[in-house]
């Protein structure tokens, strides 16, 4: 029976692989700015390059392309923070340029782009270098993770049932060691699928040594490592008896726990203190609830089932709670805000979790208020019924960890309110004045405008008044202006702005220095939407 539900889940999986394998992929990194900006026009070649990032990143492919087509491997830069300032080619020639970038986050999560510019004038049409992705990658990425789930909760979460309802019977050791070795399996294919993403290559090129360097290079590495150790400890388990059974199984849950919490989405999230421990617990006590299931299952098949379950009933409450209580406080953090369930990728993956948790806490009240003092007492026919119960409840829970595989492809709402959050910002050098203009958010909508003002040699500029102009050409958006302000801090400001449309906005900034004088400067800035 065990066999034929964990069948039927697999059309079900089959299509949460496709879900899983949009076009594009998504991770919390965004570019905020670019120097040269995305789309200008140069008279002369850049010396260097900015791409300045929502949070700090490691490059893992730097190329400049060419106006003829050609490629240029750019190796030399410098993280500055959230800044990659990378030196650029000598003797650049005219025409339009593409810099190809692809970064990895603090996450362990991959992410790519590509800005455009124009040395002199435009030379044509430029390829759309965005990072696109390779379903198959994507599903591999997908499958890899999910096997992995597979042992990590079922094999090392059964190893450790042996420490605190009993020892494995009736096949659940063997069960147990599959899972193991499905997940050992699975640990080299899912490490290789990291570096395919990272780099954005096809799958053909998996065995490439660009591929794996890749990925050692992500924080991923992490939870290969430390999962190996977890599988590993957990088929030692297998083999002991006794006490040392029960030692090395606890061990191996807990190191699933840090295994989970030492790269993604949530572990990467403020406050680190709290996130952290979050996953450890959330994680460890899923391994504990999903691995004890089928020796449960199979232990009331035999003699001691009612001893077995006994123990069950009497722990599993406190498992519970421990997996309940990190979750709500991961999802508070995660999600922020109720509408974010519905209006994102993330939200839509937690509520399928949620509704599919539902109804495995339903299976399994069911079964502890209405089966478990009748199996207690003997009820054969109660304790056949409960093993079914247990089966659908185990079929559910594996189609969850099928389902938290895909988060890996939806930046929670956190992240994206981070990116959005923060603001744009261009430098404007010439040789009368220059100016730091930042437009906070970044985004199109209600902004607050900020201005830090120099002379052509980065001195203070004290002028009598400052007057902002946005202008979007090609959204047909003439010239808004506003009056800015001078506060005590020396910053110019202006809160009385709407810039409607994300795009190429471009600002002039109009300084009267007296009533003789009078300097404009500008430049573009791109908005978000």
């Amino acid at each position: 029976m065990m066999t034929r539900l964990l069948r039927s889940l697999l059309p079900i999986l089959v299509l949460l692989a496709c879900a899983g394998a949009p076009g594009r992929a998504l991770a919390h990194a965004a570019l905020n700015n670019a120097t040269p900006p995305d789309g200008s026009v140069l008279a002369a070649a850049p010396k260097q390059i900015e791409l300045v990032f929502s949070e700090p990143v490691s490059p893992l492919a730097l190329r400049l392309i060419g106006p003829d087509g050609s490629a240029r491997n750019l190796g030399r830069f410098v993280l500055k923070d959230r800044t990659v300032v990378i030196e650029a080619p000598a003797a650049l020639p005219g025409g339009t340029h593409v810099l190809s970038w692809r970064v990895v986050s603090e996450d362990g999560h991959p992410v790519g782009g590509s800005v455009v510019f124009s040395i002199g004038a435009p030379s044509g049409a430029a390829a759309d270098l965005g990072e696109q992705a390779d379903s198959g990658v994507r599903t591999l990425v997908w499958l890899s993770r999910f096997g992995l789930n597979l042992g990590l909760f079922l094999g090392c979460g059964a190893a450790a049932s042996r420490a605190w309802i009993g020892p494995l019977a009736g096949g659940a050791g063997r069960f147990a060691a599959a899972m193991m070795g499905l997940g050992l399996f699975c640990l080299p294919v899912a490490l290789g699928a990291q570096g395919l993403d990272a780099l954005g290559a096809s799958i053909g090129a998996f065995f490439q040594p660009a591929v794996w360097r890749a990925a050692a290079a992500t924080s991923y590495i992490w939870t290969i490592l430390i999962a190996a150790m977890a599988l590993a400890s957990a088929l030692i388990g297998l083999s002991r008896p006794g006490v040392r059974a029960a030692v090395t199984g606890l061990l191996s849950v807990m190191l699933v726990g840090l295994a989970l919490a030492s790269s993604g989405h949530a572990s990467a999230a403020q406050p680190q203190w709290l996130m952290r421990p979050a996953v450890f617990l959330h994680a460890s006590a899923i391994a504990l609830w999903v691995g004890a299931l089928l020796p449960l299952a199979l232990a009331l098949r035999g003699e001691n089932g009612r001893s077995v379950l006994r123990r069950f009933s009497g722990r599993i409450a406190w498992i519970v709670a421990a997996l309940l209580l990190s979750g709500l406080v991961l999802a508070c953090v995660q999600v922020e805000r109720p509408a974010a369930l519905l209006a994102t990728a993330y939200g839509q993956v937690l509520l399928a979790k949620l509704a599919l948790a539902a109804v495995a806490f339903a299976l399994a009240g069911f079964n502890r208020w209405s089966l478990t003092r009748r199996v207690e007492a003997g009820d054969i026919p109660a304790a056949r019924a409960m093993r079914r119960v247990i089966a659908v409840e185990l079929a559910v829970l594996v189609a969850i960890l099928g389902i938290v595989a895909l988060w890996r492809f939806t930046p929670p709402p956190r992240a994206i309110a981070m990116v959005r959050a923060q603001p744009a910002s261009v430098h404007i050098h010439t040789l009368p004045a220059m100016a730091d203009v930042t437009v906070t958010p970044g985004r199109a909508g209600p902004v607050i405008v900020t201005v830090v003002l120099m002379d052509g040699e980065f001195g203070p500029l004290l002028p009598r008044e400052l007057t902002l102009s946005f202008s979007n050409p090609a959204a047909g958006i003439e010239p808004i202006e506003r009056p800015a302000r001078l506060g005590p801090d020396g910053i110019w400001r202006t809160e009385a702005f709407s810039l409607p449309v994300p795009g190429r906005w471009h600002v002039e900034l109009e300084i009267l220095i007296s009533d003789f004088e009078m300097r404009r400067i500008g430049d573009a800035i791109v908005l978000r939407p």
